[in-house]
């Protein structure tokens, strides 16, 4: 499941730290938390489709390590991060 090129730019808008930024993990969590999303919203009708399922396992992986990377060097910034997604800890 992709990201629509319009949500795609909103989101490194909306999370990015300067212009023009489109690598520091705010930016990166975001997009792998809409993916996530749009994901799990295709399991809801697609209960079999375990290729999918590892992709997912996968982003949220990834996702969690982005997560502590920015929780390790400045605690606010992750929680301010977390709170803005809706993510649960």
């Amino acid at each position: 499941m992709s990201i629509a090129t319009e949500r795609k730019s909103a989101l490194i808008s909306d999370y990015a730290t300067k212009k023009g930024d489109t690598g520091s993990p705010e930016v990166q969590v975001a997009l792998l938390t809409e993916r996530i999303n749009n994901l799990t919203e295709h399991f809801k009708t697609h209960v079999k489709d375990n290729h999918s399922r590892r992709g997912l396992l996968k982003m949220v992986s990834q996702r969690r390590s982005l997560l502590n990377y920015v929780k390790d060097r400045d605690e606010p910034r992750y929680k301010t991060l977390i709170e803005r997604l809706g993510i649960r800890r």
